[in-house]
């Protein structure tokens, strides 16, 4: 795992979208299209408007989404309404390669199970996607998979539905295809996530993101955020 601390949440907005786009230009020249999971939050939102800003080849992009809760279509509450308002909207994305979370269907276990098949028909047989991005939460959380919820016990499944968190029932990717993803891209700032950065940095399996595969990862984060001193298996790289 690598780290790199920047000095405020617009460099990690801006770093991340340059990495994103790197890592697009080097998955499409080697493979052919680029895969892209794209978490939920507040965080993500201005590396989303940098990243729309930036030199993609989005004819050969795929984005689906990590994560997202059980409301309506357009609902605030929606990851998807502010990954469209924030990049879907100011990007010439072919429509038939936005793989949206199905969530509004009646039958959510049935619907994950869809949304997995549809991740495997454009992934192949391996079943792994070029780069997921992944946010954390205060109390270590990561894509929707939460602290005490069954979901984090899912070894045979891609995509699983959630117990209640914050009111809302979410659909979220599991360990098993995060840990089979080429690349993870952690975008984390605010200082009320250092103490779960540093149990991240840990390895620290007693909260859900420190259960994630930590090689080929890289963290960007901000002053706030950044644990003092780094501490696990993590190089330190400071931007000023």
């Amino acid at each position: 795992m690598r780290l790199e601390v920047l000095p405020d949440p617009m460099a990690v907005a801006q770093r991340a979208a340059a990495f994103i786009s790197e890592a697009a230009r080097e998955a499409v020249q080697a493979r052919g299209q680029f895969l892209l999971a794209i978490s939920g939050g507040h965080t993500p939102l201005l590396m989303l408007r940098a990243l729309s800003s930036d030199d993609v080849p989005w004819n050969a992009v795929h984005i689906f989404q990590v994560d997202e809760r059980v409301a309506p279509a357009g609902d605030a509450d929606r990851n998807l309404t502010h990954l469209r308002e924030s990049l879907l909207d100011r990007v010439p994305l072919p429509q038939a390669h936005l793989h949206a979370m199905p969530v509004e269907r009646a039958d959510l276990g049935a619907a994950a199970t869809s949304y997995a098949r549809e991740m495997a028909a454009v992934a192949g047989d391996s079943r792994v996607l070029d780069l997921i991005h992944l946010g954390l939460g205060s109390d270590g959380h990561t894509a929707s998979l939460i602290p005490g919820d069954p979901v984090l016990d899912i070894a045979d499944r891609d995509v699983a539905i959630t117990a209640t968190y914050a009111g809302r029932r979410r659909m979220t990717l599991t360990f098993p295809v995060l840990d089979r993803a080429r690349e993870i891209l952690w975008v984390i700032t605010g200082r009320e996530k250092a103490w779960a950065l540093a149990r991240l940095a840990a390895s620290d399996g007693s909260i859900p993101a420190g259960r994630v595969r930590g090689t080929d990862a890289v963290v960007l984060t901000d002053a706030d955020a950044a644990p003092t001193p780094p501490k696990g298996s993590l190089t330190c790289h400071v931007n000023r």
